[in-house]
């Protein structure tokens, strides 16, 4: 394995409403989008898990490892049209790609097409996506918007960890999350754990973790005793499995909802968080061009061993 950059970065918590945050963001080390470029030995791109936020795009976050790459919108996205789903980035090379795309993004090169590293054909929307939950009261998700704030807590080595802060109002009231994500190298599950508070107290809260079957385009799965829910679809001409697995002692239901609504239409594992508002689970991903889970029964034997890990 290639040597990973050590970015040194220190935790630091961002509010996204100063002015102040973008031009400090900017001169951050971890937000320059050629940096991992740069240094990279003879030209070489590095493999790490690395994630940042990305001012260049809307306020995104973006993560990833050696075998798979995700985003979630920010602040700065249009309220039409975009959620806290969890979007999937489709790579197929072991190196990091989040800022060779988005440099690309700011030349004018589009990550929508495939140039040989993989591609973004994955829609979320105001979707789930892979793994993104919601509160969930008799039997309909109330998600939130895009995350308020970060905190990056290691990134740029054997290991990313970050937490996103969203808050949002539901018919039981005020709910915000602090969602600490990991992903470590060698997993194409990325961990949440997760704290809520319903008007500003932690108790229990209701809650679903979603699985987008793209109005019924992918074809839904579910193992209600290991614990987990998948979707197999194919974009392109190739397969793309999705899932996300929780402890199967935590797991209160698994519901198929469909709907005529774009984007509405879900796998769901449905959970509720301890007295302190506590949730985790794991989410994620693999991709047929990849060549490592090329299909469904592959994927769904990996999620079954992902409790034991």
């Amino acid at each position: 394995m290639k040597k990973l950059i050590q970015h040194g970065l220190k935790p630091v918590t961002v509010a996204l409403s100063a002015v102040a945050l973008l031009s400090a963001c900017a001169s951050s080390p971890q937000q320059s989008a050629a940096d991992n470029i740069k240094q990279s030995k003879n030209g070489t791109p590095v493999v790490m898990a690395y994630g940042r936020y990305v001012p260049e795009r809307r306020d995104d976050f973006a993560w990833e490892n050696d075998k798979v790459a995700f985003r979630v919108y920010g602040p700065a996205a249009p309220i039409k049209g975009h959620s806290s789903g969890v979007d999937a980035w489709l790579k197929k090379v072991d190196y990091s790609i989040i800022d060779r795309w988005y440099k690309g993004y700011t030349e004018g090169r589009s990550y929508h097409e495939d140039r040989g590293e993989g591609y973004d054909p994955y829609h979320t929307g105001i979707s789930r996506g892979v793994g993104g939950s919601a509160v969930w009261i008799d039997g309909q998700a109330y998600p939130a918007h895009t995350y308020k704030s970060f905190k990056v807590l290691e990134s740029g080595t054997d290991k990313v960890k970050f937490t996103l802060t969203y808050q949002w109002e539901t018919p039981l009231g005020k709910v915000k999350e602090l969602k600490t994500i990991t992903l470590p190298l060698g997993t194409h599950l990325y961990t949440v754990n997760s704290k809520f508070t319903l008007n500003d107290k932690p108790t229990y809260l209701p809650i679903a973790i979603g699985i987008a079957t793209h109005d019924e385009k992918a074809k839904a799965y579910s193992n209600k005793a290991n614990g987990h829910v998948s979707a197999w679809e194919v974009i392109h001409g190739n397969g793309l499995a999705t899932g996300a697995v929780i402890d199967p002692n935590l797991l209160e239901d698994i519901k198929h909802v469909t709907s005529q609504v774009r984007d509405e239409s879900h796998i769901w594992l449905i959970t509720k968080t301890n007295a302190q508002g506590e949730l985790s689970y794991k989410a994620g991903f693999a991709w047929q061009p990849a060549g490592e889970i090329t299909s469904i029964e592959q994927w769904q034997n990996y999620l079954s061993k992902a409790n034991a890990k």
